[in-house]
């Protein structure tokens, strides 16, 4: 399942006895989980031929394509075991950790908010983020139901509430979460040297950290929000950020850290008729080959385009925004 009103400037102090709320106000469901939620990354798994690696990633900044969703799912449980509700500033997401707070900007007008990620999805190919219905509205796509959209997770206020999860879930859980890695998810031939998921996935897999209810809480952070059935809800606070006049669409095939690959990525690409663009950029110190088509007119060109793509075999293919 899945999961944003005027602008305001209050500020709330999140501290520990309140972030430790989440742990203290269990209300039951049918699953015997606490309304709550608990605290969840989840193991790698695969939708429509592409796999996807939940992680802790408290450096995710992402562009791409946000969609939104709400009456069907409203009510609901979500994917860490909170009930869904539309008029919340809450999200869904393939691979951030549940629970943790991401601003969300739309690239197209500039307004930004901060919300709860809860659940995960969106599972069309094209789509970065599913966004609440009231998230929805504040960004101001609720009518058109996708925009380019910039996400960024706030680190310390993520971790923070992800401590006061922790403390609520239950300890096989945790141990499921912390266990040993899960076996290795197959992988395209066309791999991405010192950047792919699966790096990503060892780093978050490491020495699998005890279960221990009543752990410290990282120190407390200022967002504006409040707690909600046992849960941070982040408060409707539209900032108004400057973003370019015109973002463009690109389908990214990859970022390569090797020539080879990046030959490889083209070949298959011409191909299907496609011609690609390469740039460089630097990622954790690295100099990595962004391979992308584009600039492309419409997100229902890049979307096409982008099954196209992984029906190729490119099954890291993303819609990006630049």
């Amino acid at each position: 399942m899945r999961r944003w009103r005027g602008v305001s400037r209050v500020v709330v102090l999140v501290g520990v006895a309140a972030l430790a709320a989440c742990a203290q106000k269990p209300a039951g469901t049918g699953s015997g989980l606490p309304t709550s939620g608990i605290y969840k990354v989840g193991k790698p798994y695969q939708i429509n031929g592409v796999w996807y690696y939940p992680k802790e990633d408290f450096s995710y900044d992402e562009t791409g394509i946000a969609s939104w969703y709400g009456p069907g799912f409203h009510e609901k449980n979500t994917a860490n075991g909170e009930i869904y509700d539309q008029n919340e500033l809450t999200a869904a997401h393939k691979t951030l950790p549940m629970p943790s707070l991401v601003r969300v900007t739309n690239l197209d007008n500039g307004r930004s908010i901060v919300v709860r990620v809860n659940d995960r999805g969106p599972y069309a190919n094209g789509r970065i983020i599913d966004m609440s219905r009231r998230g929805a509205q504040l960004l101001g796509f609720d009518g058109p139901g996708t925009a380019k959209v910039r996400v960024q997770i706030l680190a310390e206020e993520s971790r923070a509430i992800a401590a006061a999860a922790r403390q609520g879930t239950p300890a096989p859980l945790l141990a499921e979460i912390d266990g040993p890695p899960p076996k290795a998810a197959p992988r395209g031939r066309i791999e991405v040297t010192g950047a792919g998921p699966a790096t990503a996935l060892a780093a978050s897999t490491g020495t699998p950290r005890p279960a221990v209810v009543g752990a410290p809480v990282p120190p407390p952070a200022t967002v504006a929000g409040s707690m909600a059935e046992g849960r941070f809800v982040p408060a409707a606070v539209v900032a108004q950020v400057p973003v370019k006049a015109h973002e463009a669409i690109y389908v990214q095939v990859g970022a390569f850290g090797s020539e080879e690959n990046v030959a490889k990525a083209r070949a298959r690409l011409s191909s299907i008729g496609q011609r690609a663009s390469v740039s460089q950029t630097r990622s954790a110190g690295m100099t990595l080959h962004r391979v992308r088509v584009g600039p492309l007119d419409s997100v229902d060109r890049a979307d096409s385009l982008l099954n196209q793509i992984i029906q190729a075999g490119l099954t890291e293919a993303k819609i990006v925004v630049d």
